[in-house]
């Protein structure tokens, strides 16, 4: 594709195969994020084919994810430190391999260990794909390239499901993983042939304490959410798992702070850019995540629909995103509004659909429509600009490491979306129907009611519920997105007053402005 021409009249300096490499890295990105939700419809196949218990259904579609989460922070140190391009063979390597034993397990034994490989290259491929594209697009086009890639994102979480109903309508469940194999393939030749290599240039050591601290506490949090719905949130088990992975968190944040080579410098949480657009892709997470948890239980619970039913009626949500990250919206308003009003704009949409959702949603699909468009016009505009902003406040040869920190933040907010929702959901619900224990036991107390009259209390009680946590859910994002808005305001009127400074301490924050090549240095960000 032809370099484009900027409004300044000079071309993009980026890798002239830039947007053929963008394809390539989204289609191994989309195969990864599949694997999150896909296998959840397979259930009843695995649980008669496989005679898998109910733990074993529960650890063959977590292992993946808690292998993946755990080990995202090493992942990203690794590209960074060894290579992009190395990590990214590797992943996919993993990521087919795994796949290939998955498809071809025989016991649950073999495909839960199967699915924790996957999770590894997984981690490796959500790190690096991030990275290349901060490598190889200039500032001027990398809103576009991030918005491009958060799109794969969204369509992946929301097509999971679809995908997964349609493979299994004509094959058996090993299919679902068989199908990973030649993209896998596919992407190992079209990495080796485009993908330009780039690593740090510091030669700094292996992190290795860091390394195993920060994927045994991310795995212990994960583990916890994970957990939650099934073992109660305030359970000792779950509770266990929260102290564990809370404690060796906070020794990884101190170890970070002492040692002369950290894997993630906490001097970048000086930076306001840095922590808003934390603070920003945790609620974009949250909102996310528990809204599409409440949804699948809104259509299939309320509205009476099947999980493939139930997947497609959530299809506007990630059209929306689609087409509007296709046409480059973000791209397009972020230099025009500025990046904290663009934030602000997004998050306040995706509250608003939240909104709209729960109060005309309840009684009819038609309800609902309009709010899912308006959730995925806010995550269309507020998506790629708070990546941008995570990566643009850290050196570009710490971009793997940006990449992971954005990645742990996305699964975070999404494990404290379905936590938090969930629990609104559960304390209304057991508070307008006695004896009800939360949204996953609804079928069972529908099934002890005697009479019609009971049963539609239930459902009204549920129904309640779902209203109020969605209501929650849209107060916290809109606050969250004005809280990380501020914070990125300010951080850009502290660079308008002391631009020399503050150009020699970090790469600006906006698509449009430009950095010298000698600002990369890592010492110098965060400050």
């Amino acid at each position: 594709m032809a370099a484009t021409t900027t409004d300044a009249g000079t071309a993009p300096t980026g890798h002239p195969q830039r947007w053929l490499i963008l394809g390539v890295i989204c289609l191994a990105q989309l195969t990864v994020l599949l694997d999150n939700t896909v296998l959840n419809v397979a259930i009843p196949s695995l649980t008669r084919e496989l005679d898998a218990s109910a733990a074993d259904v529960q650890w063959m579609i977590n292992a993946y994810s808690l292998v993946q989460s755990g080990l995202l922070l090493t992942a990203g140190s690794s590209a960074d430190r060894y290579g992009r391009k190395k990590m990214l063979v590797v992943g996919l390597a993993v990521f087919g391999v795994g796949s290939l034993v998955a498809g071809l397990a025989q016991s649950s034994a073999q495909l839960i260990a199967a699915r924790a490989g996957m999770g590894v290259g997984g981690a490796l491929l959500i790190t690096t794909t991030l990275a290349v594209v901060v490598q190889i697009f200039d500032e001027r086009e990398r809103v576009r390239a991030i918005g491009l890639w958060a799109t794969v994102n969204a369509l992946g979480v929301a097509i999971g499901p679809l995908v997964g109903g349609l493979i299994l309508n004509h094959f058996s469940w090993g299919v679902i993983f068989l199908i990973n194999i030649p993209v896998a393939l596919l992407g190992l030749v079209a990495v080796v042939a485009l993908v330009p290599e780039s690593k740090s240039k510091d030669g700094e050591r292996p992190d290795l304490p860091g390394a195993l601290l920060s994927t045994v506490g991310m795995t212990g949090v994960v583990y916890a959410i994970i957990s939650g719905p099934e073992h109660g949130w305030f359970s000792g088990y779950v509770a266990a798992s929260w102290a564990i992975g809370l404690a060796v968190l906070a020794a990884f944040v101190l170890w970070e702070l002492h040692t002369p080579h950290p894997m993630l410098d906490m001097r970048f949480f000086r930076d306001r850019r840095f922590t808003g657009a934390v603070a920003g892709a945790v609620l974009i997470a949250f909102g996310m995540g528990g809204s599409l948890f409440l949804l699948t239980q809104h259509l299939q619970f309320v509205l009476g629909y099947g999980p493939l039913e139930a997947g497609l009626r959530i299809a506007p949500l990630a059209i929306s995103v689609v087409v509007l990250n296709l046409v480059g919206i973000g791209a397009w308003v972020l230099p025009k509004i500025g990046t904290p009003l663009t934030i602000a704009i997004g998050m306040g949409l995706l509250s608003a659909g939240l909104a709209v959702i729960a109060l005309f949603g309840s009684g009819a699909y038609a309800g609902m429509v309009s709010g899912l468009v308006v959730m995925g016009i806010g995550i269309a505009l507020a998506t790629p600009a708070m990546a941008n902003a995570l990566m643009s406040a850290i050196p570009r040869e710490k971009a793997g490491v940006g990449a992971a920190v954005n990645g742990t933040l996305g699964e975070f907010g999404n494990g404290l979306g379905v936590a938090t929702l969930g629990a609104v959901l559960n304390s209304r619900f057991a508070a307008l129907v006695p004896g009800a224990v939360g949204a996953a036991s609804l079928p069972s107390v529908l099934a002890e009611a005697d009479t019609a009259a009971e049963r539609r209390v239930v459902a009204e009680g549920f129904a309640s519920g779902l209203e109020t946590s969605q209501l929650f859910g849209a107060v916290a994002v809109l606050l969250g997105g004005a809280v990380a808005a501020l914070l990125l305001w300010r951080a850009e009127r502290v660079l308008a007053a002391d631009v020399p400074e503050t150009a020699q301490a970090a790469q600006p924050a906006d698509a449009t402005a430009t950095v010298p090549e000698k600002d990369d240095k890592p010492e110098a960000a965060g400050v």
